[in-house]
Parts: structure tokens; C-alpha cells; sequence
């Protein structure tokens, strides 16, 4: 227990406490059973300890635990939690609980039997939280931290404050916004810097290897997250990192399931099923018909990287513009709105509204005759009527 408490104490010393992300104002903070999940190198570790740092600080009521640690492969979680509340301990913030075997049956229990005890955790994307082996549904406050927005980068690296702004008033309000916006900011350099190396949090550390770090965590991801959740084997690691390296160069891609299928030496079910892990582990992000989830047994109608930066990173050449704009707005859009394919369009958002993506002299052609339609370009600081710049949807959280 001390050596435990030693590590909560350094990890809570350690934690930079300057810039939140924006999900620790949405967070319900006195529910009993918390969960936040978001693809690795997210900033969820760090987002746990500065609210631990915050409200609690080194109180002995309150630990950090990483589960794993080699203490959880003898000690169960429980045993522990029973253990901390007989000592006076009210909060349980556990770090990274898919690396932990039991942690929805421990999660259970220590809710329904522990009920002086608050626990806060932090998972993996690709953890099915609530298809856990013991039901935890009813009882837990599950929370999705993304990657960082382009105003939450600004924030980041230059301490700009750019406001949040809603889609309705992005939509009625853009050339407003945006003529105000650019008396502070250069939107245009910032989008440029964001796109490639702006997404996670942790290129503030070592901007010149962030590309090189970005493929390490991939490799993480690929050969001990998805293996360790899925169960699946090697070979199948090495047709995932085949998969990849297909995608990578085709995004935006409508696939043919049976041509990459036979590509990659595997069933037409095998080969959803993988499409399904990468989309799990925020790798890549599948657009369908409609907007009521996924599954691996729906074909994706299009398939794209999850978001721009990992396009640069896994990039063998130039990496098309085209297709750092359409990832651009999917992935800050996907952010509180249902985003769906389009025949007409690049884009179906709350199945209302179509959004057509490209460079400043994208045309009204592809959505004419549509109503609550729009053309977003790139390289326009302000747009006017339905032309609006880019770089707005970056500020959408």
C-alpha cells in the first residue's frame, strides 16, 4: 500500500496543471461510478490527475492506481478497495482498467458493496465498456475524450483563447465570427500547423519526434491493446498492420470488402471484423448510410483515418489535401453530432444537414437543390452565405 501511495503521490506532483481539456466541465464528478475513454496518448491519464490534483491534492482519501501495476496481478482490485476504505479512502481514481482481467466484475462489485467509495477509471477505446462480462450499464456515467480540437491546440501552444462555438452559429453566424476571430489569430497558419502534428496532446513535449512517437503508440495499439481485448493472435496483428498500410494510402476510401479481403488473405467477415478493431482503437473512422453505430457486420459506406495527423505520420509520399480537409471536418464535427455518408455531398450531420468539402473554389454543384446545405473551403479566412472557412469547425469543443 505505501509503495502505491508513494506513486500516487509522485504522479500527482508531476501532473502540469495549466491547461484542462474541455471535458472536465462536462464531467458529472459526484456520480458514484465514472469511465472516461479515448484512443491512447488522448490525455486521459492527465485529465484524471489534475482533477485529483485539484480537488484533493495529496489527501489520504483519495489514490491514483495504475492497474498495471504488477501489485494487480497478485492483489484483486476489491481486495484493495475493501482494504483503502477500512483506512478512511473515499476515492478510487484507476488508470487504464483494460490492463486489468477483472475489472468489470471488481467495477460491480466494489460499486454495489462499497458504497462510501467513488471510483473514477480510464479505459481504452477499444474496451466495449458496457458489453462488459458483468453489466455495469445501470450503473455507470461513461465519458469520450477525443483528441484536442484546433481551439484547444491554440490554447495548448499559444495560450489563445478562442471561444466554443455551436454548429447553428457557425452555420448562421460564420462571416461574423470569423471577421472578429481574425483581429487575434492567423486561422490559417494554425490549421496548417494543426493538421499535421496538433491532434495529441503530447506533441508539446518533443515536437521534433512527434510523427516517430505517433507510429510507436499505432504499434502499441496494433500488437497489445487490440490482442489483449479481441483475443486475437499474432497473424491477425500482422494482417491489422497490412490492413493499415492499405487504408493509409487509399483514405478517403470506398472499399471493396471482397477485393481487400483477398488482399489481405482473409474471410469476408475476418476482414469486417478488423475494419471494426481499427475503428474501435479511433485508428480510422467508417462513414455508413446511417447514423446508428457500428458494427462488424455492416460494410463501412467509406472509410477514413481518424484524423489528420495520423495521415502525415503514416504518409510514404505528399499526402493529398483533399483528404486532410474531408478528415479534417469528420473528425471535429463527429465531436456531438451523428455524421452519416451522402450520395449527394461529402457529408449527412444530424441528418439534416449536407456538407459539401474542398478548396476555395469548391462550387455549390454537388448540393444544388439541396435544403440546409453547405460548402466549407479551405484557404478562406471568412466565407459568405453558405461558403464557410474550415478552420471554423475547429472550434466546435
Amino acid at each position: 500500500m505505501k509503495r502505491l501511495r508513494d506513486i500516487s503521490d509522485r504522479k500527482i506532483r508531476e501532473t502540469p496543471d495549466q491547461f484542462n481539456r474541455f471535458l472536465m466541465e462536462k464531467i458529472d464528478w459526484n456520480a458514484r461510478l465514472i469511465g472516461i475513454d479515448g484512443a491512447r496518448g488522448a490525455g486521459k491519464t492527465t485529465l484524471l490527475l489534475q482533477y485529483l490534483k485539484k480537488i484533493y491534492g495529496f489527501a489520504e482519501e483519495a489514490i491514483y492506481l495504475a492497474l498495471d501495476d504488477i501489485y494487480f496481478a497478485e492483489t484483486a482490485l476489491l481486495e484493495f478497495a475493501e482494504e483503502f476504505e477500512k483506512e478512511g479512502g473515499r476515492f478510487l481514481f484507476l488508470d487504464e482498467v483494460h490492463k486489468y482481467k477483472e475489472w468489470s466484475r471488481d467495477l460491480k462489485l466494489i460499486y454495489d458493496h462499497h458504497q462510501s467509495l467513488q471510483v473514477v477509471f480510464t479505459s481504452s477505446s477499444v474496451l466495449e465498456v458496457y458489453k462488459g462480462s458483468h453489466d455495469l450499464s445501470r450503473r455507470l456515467r461513461l465519458y469520450h475524450l477525443p483528441g484536442l480540437s484546433l481551439r484547444e491546440y491554440a490554447l495548448l501552444k499559444y495560450n489563445l483563447e478562442l471561444p466554443v462555438l455551436s454548429l447553428e452559429n457557425i452555420l448562421r453566424n460564420h462571416r461574423k465570427i470569423s471577421l472578429d476571430l481574425i483581429n487575434r489569430i492567423k486561422p490559417i497558419k494554425l490549421w496548417k500547423e494543426y493538421r499535421e502534428s496538433g491532434y495529441y496532446p503530447f506533441f508539446i513535449e518533443d515536437p521534433a519526434s512527434y510523427h516517430e512517437s505517433l507510429r510507436s503508440i499505432l504499434n502499441v495499439i496494433l500488437e497489445n491493446d487490440i490482442p489483449a481485448i479481441y483475443q486475437i493472435d499474432f497473424r491477425s496483428v500482422l494482417n491489422l498492420k497490412k490492413l493499415l498500410s492499405i487504408i493509409a494510402r487509399l483514405v478517403p476510401y470506398k472499399p471493396n470488402i471482397s477485393n481487400l479481403s483477398r488482399q489481405i488473405g482473409v474471410t469476408w467477415e475476418t476482414l469486417l471484423r478488423y475494419l471494426y478493431y481499427l475503428e474501435k482503437a479511433q485508428i480510422v473512422k467508417w462513414l455508413g448510410k446511417d447514423t446508428h453505430g457500428i458494427n462488424y457486420l455492416n460494410k463501412p459506406e467509406k472509410i477514413y483515418m481518424h484524423n489528420t495527423n495520423l495521415l502525415y505520420a503514416l504518409a510514404e509520399g505528399e499526402v493529398n489535401i483533399g483528404n486532410v480537409r474531408e478528415t479534417f471536418f469528420l473528425n471535429q464535427i463527429d465531436v456531438g453530432h451523428a455524421v452519416s455518408y451522402s450520395e449527394k455531398g461529402d457529408f449527412h450531420v444530424d441528418e439534416k444537414y449536407f456538407f459539401e468539402v474542398g478548396g476555395k473554389g469548391k462550387t455549390t454543384r454537388q448540393i444544388s437543390g439541396l435544403k440546409h446545405a453547405y460548402v466549407v473551403q479551405d484557404d478562406i479566412e471568412t466565407g459568405a452565405a453558405i461558403k464557410i472557412p474550415l478552420w471554423l469547425f475547429g472550434l466546435l469543443y
